[in-house]
């Protein structure tokens, strides 16, 4: 008899300490110890999205990239937008996506112009040919102990790129997408439990969850679903460019019911899940992919 595919999720990715390690802006995914794991090498796709045009940001590293190649795999042609500067993550994504044998395109801008979400999107519909699918992942996030010294330029800057650039991108794509398509948020577990060091990102979160659950009853009666993903903690460059207190670092993730932080990888399934057809009757949901953390709505 054939025996079943069981793998423990204790250990099935990273499970040890992590060293303690940090980067100036903007943070590259290539040079982190240890790499994070965004499907590279064991995503495999069943043709899900044949032929979806798709929009994703943040698509450089972490959570977007193992989105984008997922959805490569899954026969989608797919755009990556990304913090210029992040150049050499960028084409390694780009790369994935074309021996997927799908199209890439590279979009470098910076979601702190408030020109750069109608460019983007302008460009993504002329070069894919359209948009059916736009994931909105791209976030800043600068963990800071004492409110009394945060920058309100900081939480400016988070509001912008976080929550502000969602509302112009959907804006801006909303006259493209037909009847059928998906639009998918990145939230956070921080929307539900925010940490004390990550106020301003914390609120941007929770703001996006709301904000997905609003959008999917505007858009509901246009045949577009609107869903958003919170994640827990997954290791990702969002961490290393002052994203957490050096010193939690090497402990980071290791207190969920798995015991350790998540990969970019483990969330892939839940974004092509709600991007396809199969998730018909899903819309104004939140997916958790927290290790065992609770979310509430």
């Amino acid at each position: 008899m054939t025996e079943p595919n069981l793998r423990d999720p204790r250990k099935l990715f990273y499970d040890d300490k992590f060293k303690r390690q940090d980067q100036s802006a903007p943070a590259l995914q290539n040079k982190m110890d240890p790499q994070p794991d965004c499907g590279e090498d064991s995503y495999v796709g069943h043709q899900k999205l044949l032929n979806r045009r798709v929009l994703i940001t943040g698509g450089d590293s972490g959570i977007g990239r193992a989105a984008a190649i997922a959805f490569a795999r899954e026969g989608a042609d797919v755009a990556i937008q990304y913090l210029p500067g992040e150049e050499s993550d960028a084409d390694q994504v780009a790369q994935y996506i074309q021996e997927a044998g799908r199209k890439a395109v590279l979009l470098p801008y910076d979601l702190l112009d408030e020109n750069a979400p109608q460019a983007l999107v302008q460009q993504a519909v002329t070069e894919l040919g359209g948009l059916d699918t736009l994931v909105l992942n791209a976030a800043h996030q600068t963990s800071q102990a004492d409110i009394s010294e945060l920058p309100l330029q900081q939480v400016k800057d988070t509001f912008t790129i976080n929550i502000v650039a969602m509302f112009a991108i959907v804006k801006a794509a909303l006259p493209t997408l037909p009847a059928g398509s998906s639009i998918i948020t990145t939230t956070s577990i921080q929307a539900f439990s925010p940490s004390d060091h990550l106020l301003d990102y914390a609120a941007t979160k929770a703001a996006i969850a709301n904000f997905t659950v609003g959008l999917a009853k505007q858009l509901a009666a246009k045949g577009i679903r609107v869903n958003g993903v919170a994640p827990g903690p997954i290791w990702t460059a969002l961490q290393l460019d002052h994203g957490q207190p050096p010193a939690a670092l090497p402990n980071f993730g290791q207190n969920t019911l798995m015991t350790r932080a998540g990969q970019p990888v483990e969330l892939a399934p839940v974004y092509v899940f709600l991007a396809s057809n199969d998730a018909s009757y899903v819309t104004a949901q939140i997916y958790g992919v927290t290790g065992g953390k609770a979310i509430n709505l």
